[in-house]
């Protein structure tokens, strides 16, 4: 009877001891958990911050391949935009850069050169447009029927997201510090389908603020409800307008801040070590805010950087690489 006394006294000990040490693992899990959760969510972020000027000129651009079409296919047609978009994000470009960290990560950085040379452009090229207007450009075909007309304006939304999700995807890899192909393929894709829902949300809501403002206007059953309907009619182009800037201005100065920073990776401190003085320099010639003075003169100067860049690849793809793409079209 002693025996089998001491034999439970035993089991009850073994069960004490392997309790405490599951109770241990199951802390070193969560701790790991916890620190793993909040190591993607801080990629996620910086990766998503890193992208804005992508994001901007994407929420910018994709209202006019609305326009001209009837109102009651705006959502449906964003929503298709919306659906190409995670398609581009997910399918085609989260394998590629995941193959890219794997084999050939010396790449990301001339590849995050190349999309920031890309943004200084649009960005140049827009406000080249702004002083100089294409006319006739969006012009809509009279023998286009509306399915045909929903059908290219669909298409050619895709293929220009296409590029700013590669632009979005390489900056976010390049942004990322954990390691792993899975770790990386999970914030590439939370940040896929963030930004996607984050472009597209807001364009939804862009779109058709304007109906709802004209809905205020004429159902409302107070002054001032009819007066906000109104107000939200006459202030919409204002706000894309305004929208449309921003979205210049962020090209440009994220556009200049990759290319800057890849100089640095590739061995040329000159520029990014003249705008870091100047920006400095503007720090200490005030008295407050020095941190924020400092930033907002390193943003400008780094947009000034890109603007000057677009401008000199502005006529190498006017008058070269569009003609040159023009006539390999034909041929094909």
């Amino acid at each position: 009877m002693s025996g089998l006394l001491a034999l439970l006294d035993d089991v009850a000990a073994l069960t004490k001891i392997t309790a405490a040490q599951l109770d241990d693992v199951a802390a070193q899990a969560s701790r790991v958990g916890v620190k793993v959760a909040a190591s993607v969510i801080d990629d996620t972020a910086k990766a998503g911050a890193k992208s804005l000027g992508a994001v901007i000129d994407d929420t910018a651009v994709t209202p006019k391949y609305v326009k001209d079409l009837p109102a009651a296919r705006e959502l449906p047609i964003v929503w298709q935009i919306a659906k190409g978009s995670l398609f581009n994000k997910l399918v085609i470009l989260l394998p590629l850069a995941l193959l890219l960290s794997a084999f050939a990560p010396w790449l990301i950085t001339p590849l995050l050169m190349f999309g920031g040379a890309y943004l200084c452009f649009e960005g140049a090229e827009k406000l080249v447009h702004v002083f100089h207007p294409e006319k006739g450009h969006e012009d809509i075909p009279a023998s286009l029927d509306a399915a045909h007309l929903e059908k290219q304006r669909v298409a050619g939304a895709i293929k220009t997201d296409f590029i700013l999700s590669a632009e979005i995807m390489t900056i976010a890899l390049a942004a990322i510090e954990a390691t792993g192909l899975f770790m990386e393929g999970l914030v590439l894709a939370l940040v896929a389908i963030g930004i996607t829902v984050l472009v597209y949300g807001s364009v939804a809501l862009l779109v058709k603020a304007d109906d709802f403002g004209l809905h205020l206007s004429q159902i409302g059953r107070l002054a001032g409800t009819r007066s906000v309907g109104r107000f939200i009619v006459r202030g919409m182009p204002k706000l894309m307008a305004f929208i449309s800037v921003v979205g210049t201005a962020a090209m440009l100065w994220v556009g200049g801040s990759i290319v800057i920073h890849g100089l640095e990776a590739l061995g040329w401190h000159m520029p990014g070590d003249a705008i870091h003085q100047l920006s400095t320099a503007a720090a200490d010639a005030v008295t407050a805010a020095k941190a924020a003075v400092e930033w907002v003169a390193k943003a400008v100067l780094d947009g000034i950087f890109g603007l000057c860049l677009g401008l000199l690849l502005f006529p190498v793809v006017q008058y070269l690489l569009m003609p040159l793409r023009n006539v390999l079209a034909r041929d094909k």
